[in-house]
């Protein structure tokens, strides 16, 4: 029994803590762009085009690029 007087407190805080940091995940802007890492692992890194599928998904026509390697 005593051990719950010192263990609820613990959790209690724990509890907290983990809110705070939720909370500043959300109002620092780090679940703010959902669906540009989604896309992102689509493309190669090398690939100067490795944006179009984000740009595409926003509305936005995309430039074809004669410098680009075609994709297979």
């Amino acid at each position: 029994m005593p051990a719950l007087y010192v263990m609820i407190p613990a959790a209690l805080l724990i509890v907290a803590i983990a809110v705070y940091i939720f909370f500043w995940a959300v109002d620092s802007g780090q679940y703010d762009d959902l669906d540009g890492p989604a896309h992102s692992i689509l493309f190669d890194d090398q690939d100067p085009n490795h944006k179009a599928a984000v740009d595409e998904a926003d509305g936005q026509p995309r430039e074809p690029d004669d410098k680009a390697p075609p994709h297979a």
